[in-house]
């Protein structure tokens, strides 16, 4: 027998369960100990074999998005955070459309800035607000400890959508942090195309966004082709933690079309339904 599964989010699904429930599915072959009162006479009268009845019941299912509101989140146009909000809407909204609940938090400075949770598509201008709300933070931002955090407020099981830079030097402690509640995660790791494919070059001072510490550089081609190089094994190591831990990966430009992210980079990634 297939399972049944809702579009919408990976992870927002019905199961099916024996008992009273909603809406029936299936037939299977009795065995000692199932509940009598689910066996189908009438199909007996028939075949004069017992089945019994399943049913499909609605799971409770949280969509938690956890966006990094650290200040590297502010580069980029358009913005990484701007980007990871109408993300956090698209998807939110499809959460919403399958009556899932939909809670959103903002990870800035050692702590997750919870939202109450929403739910029904009714309710889709609240999430917009709760959303445009966020803003940058300033000063460091310790990602390890605002996901900490989060991960104390999570409520059961669900889903948890992580849309970071990952600019931090613990951002593989974050998913093992997220990864271990029980929860499906999903991380969006987020850049931009200046930081995908900087067109740098000579003498440039770099300053850290969160620090405002300077470094002066040289940038050639070499320079640039042992940074894409680089940045291709930071990512690569990323989407191997994930999937060791049971987690969905998906590196994302904010380059990316709305429309393009939602039906067809994360659907092909199976991330929606």
């Amino acid at each position: 027998m297939k399972q049944p599964v809702r579009g919408g989010l990976k992870g927002g699904r019905r199961s099916v369960k024996r008992g009273q429930s909603v809406e029936f599915a299936d037939y299977r072959d009795y065995t000692l100990g199932d509940d009598l009162r689910q066996l189908d006479w009438n199909v007996y009268a028939r075949l004069e074999k017992l089945f019994v009845k399943l049913f499909i019941e609605e799971e409770d299912v949280t969509i938690t998005f956890l966006l990094d509101a650290s200040p590297s989140m502010a580069f980029g146009r358009p913005q990484k955070l701007l980007f990871a909000k109408r993300a956090a809407a698209a998807l939110g909204y499809i959460g919403l459309a399958s009556e899932d609940r939909v809670v959103v938090a903002a990870l800035a400075g050692r702590q997750a800035r919870r939202q109450g949770g929403l739910r029904g598509s009714g309710r889709v201008f609240r999430l917009l607000a709760n959303l445009s709300s966020i803003q940058p933070g300033e000063g460091v931002t310790d990602l390890v400890a605002a996901a900490r955090h989060a991960a104390a407020m999570l409520r059961g099981r669900g889903v948890v959508v992580l849309i970071s830079d990952l600019l931090d030097p613990g951002a593989d402690r974050v998913i093992r942090e997220l990864a271990s509640t029980g929860s499906e995660l999903i991380v969006l790791h987020t850049l931009s195309p200046d930081e995908l494919d900087p067109a740098l070059e000579g003498d440039l001072k770099l300053v850290d966004s969160e620090t405002g510490e300077g470094i002066d550089v040289t940038v050639d081609l070499a320079t640039l082709d042992d940074y894409k190089a680089r940045l291709a094994a930071w990512q690569e190591s990323f989407a191997d933690l994930a999937a060791k831990r049971r987690a969905s990966y998906v590196a994302l430009s904010t380059d990316v079309p709305l429309a393009d992210l939602v039906f067809a980079e994360l659907r092909r990634r199976r991330v929606v339904g």
